[in-house]
């Protein structure tokens, strides 16, 4: 439907600034890294305590028990060939092997068959457990077990009695002794290295930290680094460069920042260059088209005058070349408009006027009023740029009535837009096909032509794109759609109230 523009979204998303610090994450890289540190710290601080703490618990534990079982084979062997099975003698027996027990005191129970004698009453011979005492009937050697009674740690013995028959041979007599021993000291001892290893633990871990800090600063430190250059880089400073420090994977990174940098930054200068170079072109050429362009058109206005008293072909040759210098004017005087957009150089003479009688005052002295409706709100006051705002109705409108068909409406009412501000709303409806979803994007785009058909029309290709920036400049927006009953849809949102410096350069 139309043929210019430069893209403009209905709904353009707000991006933060580029120097606007962000908020500190809660788990950041410097938390995860010292979380981390502490992790294998306290992993490897637990592990080695684990195994430090079990070898010496069995090294506690298995000295004592050696003495004690190597203690009470000894003295089993050498009292045991006389012990008689009479029980007061028995228990005097008992009483012989438990005076010599090391490493600590012993009980020692003897049993034979449905005999059962002591040395002691505590413990009782509860704590030897029936698997012991299979293991003492079925081996010559005995055996040996650590149970816990009543939370008291013990170490029981069993050794089956046997007579000798000879050097290397024995036989079972069927008295099995018994040896219970407390274990508490050694128990203790355990019990404080576990302690000592636990107490240890949070010290260690504190000590941890110190390293854990020092070594996430030293990698965070280029981090931050390259986070402020690309901060600056940004917000327009494309010298920026990062102090390579060391050989490491960092330091390679810096190293290729500055690389890239340096890259971006002689590609954006050639790109400015070449802007600058285009935009000159345009704006020198324009000019100098401006002067014969003027005597050119009032040549063919003496040509239109004359073009009846010539003949046909003549005439319309002549009326050609007027129609077409036309063209030409319009569209050099919309290059210099561009040109003075993109220097930045265009300006807001702004004065405060009745948006209604404006757009009235577009529609007359274009002699639109026959073919363009309107739905105007009276009373509505704004400050603008009353020559800019003209142009914009006017694009506007005489883009509708070129690609659209009629009725053409204009639309004027207050609002107010999504960041609440009060917006005076201009809307221009065509009652045509509307505009293809693909040309959407482009529709402000300059010289697009949505129709390819269309290069030879009478627009200049640049009428949206002026009737853009003239938009951007008052601080407002325009957007395209598709209406609901067909036709294309043109919103412009105007601010009710000017902003600051908004009189000169807005831009």
């Amino acid at each position: 439907m139309t043929d210019s523009g430069a893209r403009s979204s209905p709904t353009a998303t707000r991006t933060p600034r580029a120097g606007r610090p962000r908020r500190a994450a809660p788990f950041g890289l410097r938390t995860r890294l010292v979380l981390a540190f502490l992790l294998v710290a306290a992993v490897s601080a637990g592990t080695t305590a684990a195994l430090t703490y079990r070898e010496a618990r069995n090294a506690v534990l298995a000295g004592a028990q050696d003495t004690a079982v190597t203690s009470f084979r000894e003295q089993a062997e050498t009292l045991a060939p006389s012990l008689p099975v009479d029980p007061d003698t028995l228990r005097e027996s008992l009483f012989a092997i438990a005076g010599k027990a090391k490493p600590h005191p012993w009980i020692v129970f003897a049993e034979y068959g449905s005999l059962r004698v002591s040395s002691g009453t505590s413990p009782t011979s509860s704590v030897v457990t029936p698997e012991l005492r299979r293991i003492t009937r079925s081996t010559p050697h005995g055996g040996f077990q650590r149970v816990v009674s009543n939370d008291i740690p013990y170490l029981t013995i069993g050794m089956p009695v046997v007579t000798r028959t000879g050097v290397s041979s024995s036989l079972p007599t069927g008295l099995l002794l018994f040896a219970v021993m407390r274990m508490t000291d050694e128990q203790n001892d355990v019990d404080a290295m576990l302690t000592a290893a636990r107490n240890g633990a949070l010290p260690g871990l504190a000590i941890a930290l110190v390293p854990a800090l020092i070594a996430a600063r030293s990698v965070l430190r280029p981090v931050r680094a390259l986070n402020r250059a690309a901060r600056s880089m940004g917000s327009g400073r494309l010298d920026t460069r990062i102090q390579v420090r060391g050989s490491d994977e960092l330091a390679e990174l810096a190293s290729t920042f500055n690389e890239s940098a340096g890259e971006l930054e002689r590609s954006v200068d050639a790109l400015q260059q070449a802007e600058a170079r285009a935009r000159r072109f345009a704006s020198d050429v324009s000019h100098e088209l401006r002067t014969p362009l003027a005597g050119m058109l009032a040549v063919t206005e003496v040509l239109d005058e004359d073009a009846a008293g010539l003949d046909p072909d003549t005439a319309r040759a002549v009326r050609l070349i007027s129609a077409e210098t036309g063209k030409l004017a319009v569209l050099v005087e919309d290059l210099m408009e561009i040109s003075r957009f993109d220097a930045r150089a265009a300006e807001l003479n702004t004065d405060e006027v009745d948006a209604a009688e404006t757009v009235r005052k577009t529609l007359h002295h274009r002699h639109w009023n026959d073919r363009v409706r309107t739905e105007l709100r009276d009373g509505i006051r704004i400050r603008l740029d009353p020559r800019r705002f003209d142009l914009v109705v006017a694009n506007l409108v005489g883009n509708a009535l070129r690609h659209g068909s009629e009725p053409v409406t204009v639309r004027l009412d207050r609002g107010t837009a999504e960041n609440g501000e009060d917006v005076l709303i201009t809307e221009v409806t065509d009652n045509g096909p509307g505009i293809r979803p693909e040309v959407l994007p482009h529709i402000f785009d300059r010289f697009y032509k949505a129709d390819a058909a269309r290069s030879r029309s009478s627009g200049s290709g640049l009428g949206l794109a002026i009737t853009q920036e003239n938009v951007r400049l008052h601080g407002g927006t325009v957007r395209a759609a598709n209406g609901l009953r067909g036709g294309a849809v043109f919103t412009v949102e105007l601010p009710l109230h000017t902003r600051p410096g908004s009189e000169e350069t807005p831009r």
